[in-house]
């Protein structure tokens, strides 16, 4: 599910690629942002089918081994934990899941898709958590839950040829995968043996979450230049032209989004920013962005720009 740091950052990537291209058509952008933040859904989609075909190819692979010449009594009886886990199984029934996965037109089709799992599932058969989760004589939902989020987390979401296909299909996925596989344990997780299973939505509450981004990023540009004289006044020891491009859209990001939105707290609206420039912009520029806040924000408050509502939300 998405949270606001991460709705902070896509409009942050919108608003570097906008003022790059020299703001010429906001209305792409807008779209391009919004279409973007929906595709992280897709990205979970993807992931969360990732169980299903390795089971298929584990499947295939036991299937060509008893049709060997003189296959081994393992091969002839192999081991079918795994092919028979029941939390997979719970996810091939979903019905959520295959209906996202047909609506949006993600899934694993496709001869170089399966080419990619068999060598994945090669890595896997060789893990010391395969190997454990194969061969510890436990059974049953909670053995099967643990294992398929231990494998994910050690071995699937950290697999470098999903890393690249993700990369190669969306480069903007790298930003979102951490967020996308936290959704996958999450979802996992919440599976209870008898239980009904549903899958996680992409938004707490859709239109509320949409308007934040619609309205950080129309207003952030809307305000550009008036920002920009603030910024320019309390940066007078620098020239704006000399700070990064990426430190100065954060802050006119952070002074757009404190007169704005009165229900966002103002340490709430600084300590992300502050964050997400730690990620985003130079090492130093955490320490440089709280010292032009912080001024921006007594500047505001003692014009009256600042207007918090609510019980403690005046700081």
């Amino acid at each position: 599910m998405l949270n606001r740091r991460h709705l902070r950052i896509k409009v942050l990537q919108a608003l570097y690629s906008f003022f790059q291209s020299e703001g010429d058509n906001f209305g792409k952008t807008q779209k391009e942002t919004l279409t973007g933040i929906e595709r992280i859904y897709d990205l979970y989609v993807y992931l969360l089918l990732t169980f299903s075909e390795l089971k298929t190819i584990s499947e295939r692979r036991m299937d060509e081994n008893k049709k060997k010449i003189r296959p081994s009594d393992d091969e002839m009886k192999p081991n079918l934990k795994f092919v028979s886990n029941v939390v997979i199984d719970s996810l091939e029934a979903n019905v959520n899941l295959r209906t996202e996965s047909e609506n949006r037109k993600v899934n694993w089709v496709g001869d170089e898709h399966q080419e990619m799992f068999r060598k994945i599932s090669l890595v896997i058969k060789e893990s010391e958590t395969f190997d454990l989760y194969m061969n510890n004589g436990e059974s049953g939902f909670e053995e099967d839950k643990a294992f398929l989020i231990d494998l994910f987390k050690t071995q699937i979401a950290n697999s470098p040829l999903l890393y690249n296909f993700f990369e190669e299909k969306n480069i903007h996925w790298i930003d979102d995968i951490d967020l996308a596989c936290t959704m996958v344990v999450k979802t996992i997780k919440s599976f209870e043996e008898g239980n009904d299973h549903s899958i996680l939505n992409l938004y707490k509450d859709k239109e509320d979450e949409l308007n934040f981004v619609t309205q950080l990023l129309q207003k952030t540009v809307v305000f550009d230049k008036e920002n920009e004289s603030l910024i320019d006044e309390l940066t007078q020891n620098w020239e704006l032209d000399r700070i990064a491009k990426m430190d100065v859209i954060l802050m006119k990001m952070a002074i757009t989004e404190l007169q704005i939105f009165n229900s966002i707290p103002t340490k709430v609206t600084l300590n992300e920013y502050i964050e997400i420039s730690k990620f985003y912009s130079t090492p130093k520029s955490n320490k440089f962005i709280n010292g032009v806040l912080d001024k921006a924000i007594n500047r505001l408050v003692k014009e009256g720009k600042i207007n918090k509502v609510g019980r403690g939300l005046k700081n």
